[in-house]
This record gives C-alpha cells, sequence and structure tokens, in this order.
C-alpha cells in the first residue's frame, strides 16, 4: 500500500506517522509514504498557492494549477511504478515524468486514477463520514492519495478534475487536511496484511459486526477497589467469548444506538437463515464475521453484500416471487427476451459489482434476464462440531517438521511464483497473489534432506477465499495419495476454528473426488445448489 499526501505541510504528515504501529509498517516496508509538497509546484517568485476569492468573500483560497500539478507528478509516479511491476513499458521511457501528460483516453484525471487502482481524497467537511468500512473499502487500493486543504479550500474545478472520494472525519472544522488524513491512514494501514503482528487484531476491534468492542482488563487483579470479572480468568473461553458478546452488545446499545440498530437487523436476518443453516451457511458467516451489509430485505428475502470482496448473496426460500422486480420503475430499462416483464432495477445491478451468489436455481433465469451469466453451481460443504480436528499422523501444530518431512505454514510473497500456477481452473494469477499476500493460504511443505542442507518442496496448498469459503485445495500429483489433502484442509479447518468461525466450502457439483474427501472429513451437505453468477459486461 502505498500512501501520498498532496500537502502544504509535509514534516506534520512524516512526523505524525513515524510512530507507533505506522511508523513500524513505514520501517518495514509494509506501506510507504510519500509527501508532496504543493508549493513546489507553484511558479512564482514567492512559491504562492493561493489567492483572492471571486465573488468576494473572507480568506483566500489554494489555486487549481499548482494542486493539479502536484497531483499530475503522483499519477506520473503511480504509472511508472505499476510499468516496472508489471514489466510493460510500451515503448516509453519510464524515467520520463510527463510520461501521463499526453494520454488522452480519460475524460479526466480522476477517472485515470481510479483505473490505477488508486483513489483522490479530498479531505473536506462536506465529504462523507469516515467509517470502519470505507476503511476496508480503501484499503484494497494499490495507491491512496490524499489532498489537503487550507485556508478557505481549494478552486472547485482541479477537485471536479482530479478528486474521486470526498470525505471527512466529523462535523467540524479543522485548520486543514493534514491531521483528518493521518487518522485515516492510520485506520486504513491497520487493515494492511502485515501491519498488525497478531492476524485477527483488525478483525475484532471496535465497529467490526456492528458492535463495539467489549470492555478490557489487565494486571493487577483488583484496582481502586475494583476487580477483573471472574469469567475473564476462568480459562472457560466459550463462557468468556458469550461474556464478551453480551458485554459488546450492551455497551453498542447504551453508547451507539445507531449501530445497535443495524447489529438488530443483522440478527433478524440470520436468525432468518438458521432455519436451512447448512444452505444458508456462507451468508450466515458472513454476518458472523462481520462483514455483511443488507441491500434489501422484503417479506423473507434478502440481498446482502460482502463489504470486503463485494460479492453479493441472495435468496428467498419460499416460493414467492423476488421483490427485487418490483423496484423497478416503468420506464427502467427491460432485456428484451420472455423475461422482460421481470426486470431487476439497474439501482440493485449496479451494486453487484463482483458476482452474486443465489441460492435458489429458480432465480437463475430472472437474473440471466438482467445480464449475468451463471459460471458454476455449487454444494455447500459444513464442519459443523466445536471441537478442532485432530492433526495425529497429519502434521505438527508446532510447525516442526513430521518424520516424512511435512511442514504446513502460512505461504508469503516468496512463494508466489511457485504457488500461484496452483491453483486450478484459474486463468488470472491476481486473485490467489491477493489472496497469499493477504495471509490467507497455506502451503504444505515436504523436506528432502540432503548432505549440506534442507530443501524444502511446495507439495499443495490450500486458502480462504476472500468472501469466507475453504478452496483452492491442490495437490501436485506426485505428491497425491499420502493424506496430503486432508492434513491441508485439517488445518485450514482448525485455523477457522481458532478465529471462531465456521469452516465451510462450496465444492463444486460433479467433483465426485473433493465430495468423498470431505465426507470423510465428517463434513455436512446441504441439500440444495448454490449458484455463482457474474455480470455479462459485453
Amino acid at each position: 500500500m502505498r500512501f501520498h499526501v498532496l500537502t502544504l505541510f509535509p514534516q506534520m504528515i512524516e512526523q505524525g506517522l513515524s510512530e507507533s504501529i505506522t511508523g513500524r509498517a513505514l520501517k518495514q516496508n509494509i506501506i510507504s509514504l510519500n509527501t508532496v509538497n504543493i508549493r513546489d509546484f507553484a511558479h512564482n517568485k514567492h512559491n504562492k498557492v493561493d489567492d483572492y476569492t471571486y465573488g468576494g468573500g473572507a480568506g483566500m483560497l489554494m489555486q487549481a494549477e499548482p494542486v493539479y500539478q502536484a497531483v499530475r507528478s503522483v499519477v506520473s509516479q503511480i504509472n511508472k511504478c505499476n510499468q516496472v511491476h508489471s514489466g510493460d513499458n510500451s515503448g516509453k521511457n519510464i524515467a520520463d515524468e510527463n510520461i501521463l501528460y499526453e494520454n488522452t483516453s480519460y475524460k479526466n484525471t480522476a477517472e485515470e486514477i481510479k483505473n490505477h487502482n488508486a483513489r483522490l481524497i479530498y479531505v473536506t467537511p462536506q465529504g462523507s463520514v469516515f467509517n470502519q468500512q470505507m476503511a476496508a473499502e480503501f484499503a484494497k487500493c494499490d495507491d491512496l492519495i490524499f489532498l489537503c486543504g487550507h485556508y478557505e479550500g481549494i478552486d472547485e474545478r482541479v477537485l471536479e478534475e482530479t478528486v474521486t472520494d470526498y470525505v471527512s472525519i466529523g462535523d467540524y472544522v479543522l485548520t486543514g487536511g493534514e491531521l483528518p488524513s493521518m487518522v485515516m491512514i492510520d485506520a486504513i494501514s491497520r487493515l494492511v496484511p502485515g501491519v498488525l503482528h497478531n492476524d485477527i487484531s483488525a478483525e475484532t476491534e471496535s465497529f467490526h459486526g456492528n458492535l463495539l468492542e467489549y470492555p478490557q482488563y489487565s494486571r493487577p487483579v483488583e484496582w481502586h477497589d475494583k476487580k477483573v470479572p471472574e469469567v475473564l480468568m476462568s480459562g472457560n473461553q466459550k463462557k468468556i467469548d458469550a461474556w464478551r458478546l453480551e458485554k459488546s452488545i450492551e455497551r453498542t446499545k447504551e453508547r451507539r444506538p445507531d449501530l445497535y440498530a443495524g447489529f438488530k437487523r443483522l440478527d433478524k436476518c440470520r436468525e432468518f437463515l438458521m432455519k436451512n443453516k447448512l444452505l444458508h451457511i456462507d451468508m450466515i458467516e458472513l454476518i458472523n464475521r462481520g462483514c455483511a451489509e443488507i441491500l434489501f430485505e422484503a417479506d423473507g428475502e434478502y440481498l446482502l453484500r460482502d463489504m470486503v470482496s463485494n460479492v453479493c448473496f441472495h435468496t428467498r426460500p419460499d416460493e414467492g416471487e423476488s421483490k427485487l422486480i418490483d423496484l423497478a420503475p416503468e420506464d427502467d430499462t427491460k432485456p428484451v427476451d420472455k423475461y422482460s416483464s421481470q426486470h431487476i432495477p439497474k439501482t440493485v445491478t449496479d451494486q453487484i459489482t463482483n458476482g452474486i451468489v443465489l441460492h435458489q436455481q429458480r432465480y437463475v433465469e430472472l437474473f440471466t434476464a438482467n445480464g449475468f451469466n451463471e459460471t458454476v453451481e455449487c454444494r455447500q460443504a459444513v464442519y459443523t462440531n466445536k471441537e478442532k480436528l485432530s492433526v495425529s499422523g497429519l502434521y505438527r501444530p508446532d510447525g516442526k517438521p513430521m518424520p516424512n518431512g511435512l511442514i504446513i505454514r502460512k505461504l508469503d510473497a516468496a512463494d508466489i511464483q511457485e504457488a500461484a500456477p496452483m491453483y486450478p481452473g484459474f486463468d488470472n494469477p491476481d486473485y490467489i497473489i491477493e489472496r497469499i499476500e493477504a495471509g490467507a493460504v497455506y502451503g504444505a511443505f515436504l523436506s528432502d534432506n540432503t548432505a549440506d542442507d534442507t530443501i524444502n518442496t511446495l507439495a499443495g496448498i490450500i486458502g480462504i477465499h476472500e468472501e469466507g469459503s475453504i478452496g483452492m485445495l491442490y495437490v501436485k500429483l506426485q505428491y497425491r495419495h499420502q493424506k496430503l489433502a486432508t492434513a491441508l484442509e485439517t488445518y485450514a479447518f482448525n485455523r477457522a476454528l481458532e478465529n471462531g468461525w465456521i469452516p465451510y466450502g462450496q465444492i463444486i457439483v460433479g467433483n465426485e473426488a473433493s465430495m468423498k474427501l470431505q465426507e470423510s472429513m465428517g463434513l455436512h451437505f446441504s441439500k440444495s445448489s448454490v449458484y455463482w453468477m457474474t455480470k455479462n459486461n459485453a
């Protein structure tokens, strides 16, 4: 993750982010920080960047041209970096700072920035209020550019040309955008893989899942006549988790009734989905893990969005007609086929940006008529026990090798070249690379002891998909029939259970070998299928 801050006070940004978690992440090159002094782009004697406002008014306004040139310099850097990483220079000299100035294929700079998986955030009290969901969305970007205003703000024309997002940290006015930018960079950095040493810290902190964090205590046991709750010292993790949930609910209801209302709405949805737990395990876990957003609900019909992957999930268990079609105005664009009278409004389909999982086959035709293609039919496979699986004879939980040399560990960037081609049936390697970088893929290594050293060979992989299911299982042909698949699944399931998750996977219909493996692992299957669909962009 690369952060760029356009400011009149670069030292303020550099000093403010040089300590604690962000400082450590910067030193370890997990994130990078590029501060750009807007004054460097003021081509006048005194590096002046402000002037009087047309129409009168108090104070001075930052001029458009210095801001624009500062933005263009950063966009050029981003483009150079992307070209170096892709190895595609397109015959251009990547040392030329002005290579993007000739690009006329974009309507404006804001569109160009988005095309590079980047965003330009203008910090203003007029923007949308920053929250954890927004932080998670921004954390997916490769580059984030923060534009810090000062004086009375910035010339509107350059904002229209360059800004992708207008963001505020609250309904109050500050001297400039530097402090809000640092607040957002801190929050976003915590969600970048590798920044927090504890893998699940970011998942359990305040605001995750519409609940505030539970109270926490440290030594001594008693302080100012106040004792640590007995349950926290009991060693009974089940009771501890129940106490923490209870306190989180109480605290949210008392301090943040707005968040509590969202929690209750999702809780009602979860209760409904639990009537067919096996079929709806993906939607249930989405809620349990605090990643669900309700896009639509009516009469037992739900459309959820995963705030991490942007995958959507739809269900209507009864035989009724989807209420989504009732949302469409009469003049809405309709597909021209026999289902033209049953169309889903564009306001809904536009929110489905990364595919949708349907939980009833009868809706496949409806979504097909509205511009979606069915990609795969799956059965849900769920591990319903709460106890971890036995690892005896499979792998050692302490990370040391088995007698056959087997070690299972999390993959990292050094493993990408060998692991990426192992993901079966996936033409684009970017997805598994992203999952490896997120720390969500595990590898089985077999050691070959030689006289000089030990060579560890990657024999198989398994991972957690962005929306929460366990998959990507693959074992090289020469290492099959050695229980490596069982060892990998056991490892992934136990990791999920350690995080308080219900392990589940989605098995493509017709994959009998995988079905038999899941049966041998004690998984239970949904009676009916789910259907993955993607938007037809043709």
